[in-house]
């Protein structure tokens, strides 16, 4: 399955169900769009409740978690499961932690936004029902690939001008600021490939 396409604001979005084949002890590579392409993440604080999340996700499950980004309408994560553990109830617990805590605040403040995102019973839904991408990272040269794929995202969209300006990613953590919100894991031989990342 290629990656997912989705312009702005969900208009001819293209979108395939997810089928999850981990490989035991494998590092993954997943995308979660939000419903319908809308911008549900486009708040600052709103990124900053996935991220928190993603830190209490990590902590409950204890999945490595190797770099991350949070855009206004997905999110990418570079990730591998706790041995013997599938990721698929740290994803249930990370997605749907965000979305009651966002959608409820929504509710007390009778958003505009609610009207956007309910499905067809009516409900609200803050991710696209398998909307997204997920596949295994095969080898080293793969996985620096996507590191540096997952942190260009906000320059690529033209929200910053390099990859350390964008507050919700693990950009800086890999350049070596440790002072961000979430400490990455870091393989052992990853660190001479360093430079490769932002060359």
């Amino acid at each position: 399955m290629g990656r997912y396409t989705s312009s702005v604001g969900g208009a001819n979005t293209t979108r395939k169900l997810m089928k999850r084949r981990e490989i035991p002890g494998g590092v993954r590579f997943i995308t979660f769009s939000c419903y319908r392409g809308l911008q549900l993440l486009g708040n600052p604080a709103i990124r900053d409740v996935f991220v928190g999340s993603l830190a209490r996700s990590r902590e409950r499950f204890g999945f490595a978690l190797f770099a991350w980004v949070v855009m206004p309408e997905h999110a990418h994560l570079l990730m591998r499961p706790k041995e013997a553990a599938p990721l698929d109830r740290a994803l249930l617990f990370l997605k749907m932690s965000v979305a009651q805590r966002v959608i409820n605040r929504w509710r007390e403040l009778d958003a505009p936004i609610l009207k956007k995102i309910q499905n067809r019973g009516g409900s609200p839904r803050f991710w696209q029902r398998g909307g997204g991408f997920d596949r295994n990272v095969r080898d080293e040269g793969e996985f620096v690939r996507e590191v540096r794929y997952v942190h260009r995202n906000p320059v690529e969209r033209g929200l910053v001008e390099q990859p350390k300006d964008w507050e919700w990613s693990s950009a800086r953590w890999w350049l070596g600021d440790a002072s961000g919100p979430i400490t990455c894991d870091q393989p052992e031989w990853i660190a001479a490939e360093r430079n490769r990342l932002y060359a």
